[in-house]
């Protein structure tokens, strides 16, 4: 298996015509009848997710995971988000298609039956990747065996989180220390792994392409001069804005003033397009100057940015920050540090527990009536101060903050987290009856 999982995972465009049971085009050959894994370590598993492709943190964490479960498990992932139409393969696993709700749990239990009912001689489980909240079919309740990788990305954990966590049919998984609190003390008894990253991610002072070496400056177009705030965080919502782009551009934007060589580089969609906010009239209303800030080519990060490209970012970045309302985890954040770049996240839910080198920014309480339970607002003073501290900082590659992240390296994670969950629940599936 490529270790590099998202580095390489193309759509291969084939279409699973043949029976349901297959895993690839030639899944019932003989080869691979005998290559399978005895019933008796493994499990029929249907992964709900972000398409491994997607640019997403969710497919990031499907590529990783998955690729890694199928040396033990058969696994299919339904893509809720990434591609519909037809199931497909990737990297020799099927994907089926979203469905026509707004998170496919319309076809969600259809799809987990058929690829269960492709192999009745291994248990099958339904594994999600995805907030739980958004899971209301009462065909669910069908499934006997639903471990859930769930973000808690609120204080406290929010009553439909509980709810669906309390259900006698699901494991859930926290993703962060933060959320494997929250789910305690709200008398849930949960596992833990917390997402991780690929070894793409490296101290990546040059990227080679077929055109010849560029740095990362050379890839935002910015002097090597500039001191480079970059934040990398999905453009979507508007109330709120989860990443608390208001807060942090205008925190920049003061903290930029009487600093002429300060820039501000937006890895992100920028004009709202995916349900977000037009940054470019919100850097205009916080005084942000044109040249002050830089914005990745729209097309570019709309058709899928090269991890090699990004770790080459953070690398070239002076501070990543990415201070949020809320986080489940917090994937940038590790991601920078593993290239040696310190980060600025809120003092809120996971973020605080990312930190190897960085700051911590002061937050008020935000009221989510949504979810009925805590978001919160980083204060934009605090922000200041921190983005202060990191000018003051020494720069270039931290080894502290290289050295912190290496603990959430994607090995060392399913090595130590996942194996030993995956042996939980394949002995919890085989207890329970088979699927009819």
């Amino acid at each position: 298996m490529g270790k590099n999982a998202r580095n390489r995972q193309e759509h291969s465009g084939r279409v699973t015509r043949p029976g349901s049971g297959d895993i690839a085009p030639k899944g019932n050959s003989a080869l691979a009848r005998a290559s399978r894994p005895s019933s008796a370590e493994s499990l029929r598993i249907l992964w709900y997710s972000n398409a491994p492709f997607a640019p997403t943190g969710y497919g990031t964490q499907t590529a990783q995971v998955v690729q890694r479960l199928t040396e033990k498990h058969e696994v299919a992932i339904h893509a809720m988000y990434g591609i519909e139409g037809m199931a497909s393969i990737w990297n020799g696993i099927k994907l089926y298609p979203r469905g026509m709700s707004p998170y496919s749990d319309d076809v969600l239990v259809a799809h987990w039956m058929d690829w269960a009912n492709g192999n009745r001689e291994i248990p099958a489980m339904l594994m999600t990747l995805f907030d739980v909240w958004v899971l209301k079919s009462p065909s669910l309740d069908q499934v006997p065996n639903i471990a859930s990788w769930v973000p808690i990305d609120h204080a406290p954990c929010p009553p439909a989180v509980i709810d669906w966590c309390k259900r006698p049919n699901v494991k859930p998984i926290a993703m962060s220390k933060f959320g494997l609190e929250m789910l305690q003390n709200a008398g849930v008894d949960a596992m833990y792994a917390p997402h991780a990253f690929e070894d793409v991610f490296v101290p990546t002072q040059k990227l080679s392409n077929g055109r010849g070496e560029f740095t990362g400056r050379q890839l935002m177009e910015v002097d090597e001069d500039r001191f480079v705030v970059m934040m990398n965080a999905a453009n979507k919502g508007q109330n709120p804005s989860r990443k608390s782009f208001g807060e942090n551009i205008l925190a920049f934007a003061i903290f930029a003033q009487d600093r002429p060589d300060a820039l501000l580089y937006l890895h992100t969609e920028r004009d709202g397009a995916m349900g977000g906010i037009n940054l470019v009239h919100l850097l205009e209303a916080c005084g942000v100057k044109p040249e002050q800030y830089k914005i990745v080519d729209p097309y570019a990060y709309r058709t899928g940015f090269p991890q090699q490209a990004l770790a080459a970012l953070y690398t070239a970045s002076d501070v990543l920050l990415a201070c949020s309302m809320g986080e489940g985890f917090g994937i940038p954040v590790i991601e920078a540090q593993a290239c040696g770049t310190r980060v600025i996240v809120s003092d809120y839910t996971a973020q605080p527990e990312l930190i190897g080198v960085g700051s911590a920014v002061a937050i008020q309480p935000f009221w989510d009536a949504h979810q009925k339970s805590w978001f919160c607002t980083p204060q934009v003073p605090s922000i200041v101060d921190a983005l202060i501290e990191a000018y003051e900082a020494p720069r270039g590659v931290s080894d502290e903050a290289v050295a912190f992240a290496d603990q959430y390296r994607a090995d060392k994670v399913f090595d130590a987290y996942w194996k030993p969950i995956m042996k939980e629940l394949t002995s919890w599936c085989q207890s329970s009856s088979s699927p009819s």
